[in-house]
């Protein structure tokens, strides 16, 4: 993937015309850079990553990767073009090994499942065991091996740490801001867990009903907890 690698993504989506779910949204992320979506439950956080995975049409509006406009609604052709969900609830094949979990999502020519060792040195011993044997921290970190995998030039993450104990947690966000500095993925990271994703990310912007309400530098918004806190609250103007 070059440098110049980037989502943006601009429109609204949702299931049917009375049920839209956002508006006037525009996101633009960089390769080698992870962007903290955040926001209150319900916010339509996991569906704007169901959006631009491709596998929920959009009414309106385009996604588009390297300058390349992806089909609406058509997951193959926006993992073909490198966009890659991790979703929260993992999606492994628990019946297969985690040697086989990423030996059938490696893209011809991509690396080989061992290369992977060398991000999640943990999933080594468990290598011929199957998923669904896994603790939850080791299934995370298979579900983002198995992204990485397939070589994302976007990698999109929903709930990564959900369920699962602090000193995983802290050891998955430091594996995401590998991920963007070495691999030049653009990351798209959708969590509950505020401080973490802050300290992680370049870039944070808060979603609530359907619209982006704050935006800026991690490191400015880590800084400002009340900002934060009045966009979950939607007390804040529409950022623009």
């Amino acid at each position: 993937m070059t440098g110049d690698s980037r989502l943006a993504c601009r429109g609204y989506s949702g299931g049917r015309a009375e049920t839209v779910v956002f508006r006037d949204l525009e996101l633009d992320v960089q390769a080698g850079s992870v962007l903290a979506l955040l926001g209150p439950n319900g916010a339509g956080k996991s569906t704007l990553l169901l959006t631009l995975a491709g596998l929920l049409p959009a009414h309106a509006g385009t996604v588009t990767v390297d300058g390349v406009t992806l089909g609406n609604g058509n997951a193959v052709a926006a993992n073909r073009a490198g966009v890659v969900l991790v979703p929260d609830n993992r999606s492994l094949f628990t019946t297969l090994t985690v040697e086989e979990n990423l030996a059938v999502a490696r893209r011809r020519g991509g690396p080989a499942p061992r290369d992977l060792l060398d991000v999640f040195p943990a999933l080594e011993k468990r290598w011929g065991l199957r998923a669904g044997a896994l603790s939850g921290g080791e299934q995370q970190m298979l579900a983002m091996a198995r992204a990485l995998v397939q070589q994302p030039k976007v990698l999109l993450v929903d709930e990564m740490s959900m369920g699962l104990a602090p000193l995983v947690v802290e050891a998955l966000f430091d594996t995401v801001r590998r991920i963007a500095s070495e691999h030049g993925a653009a990351i798209v990271l959708v969590e509950q867990h505020v401080t973490l994703a802050l300290t992680v990310a370049d870039e944070a912007a808060v979603l609530n009903r359907g619209t982006i309400v704050l935006r800026g530098p991690a490191a400015e918004l880590r800084a400002d907890a009340k900002r934060i806190e009045r966009a979950y609250l939607g007390e804040l103007e529409v950022a623009r």
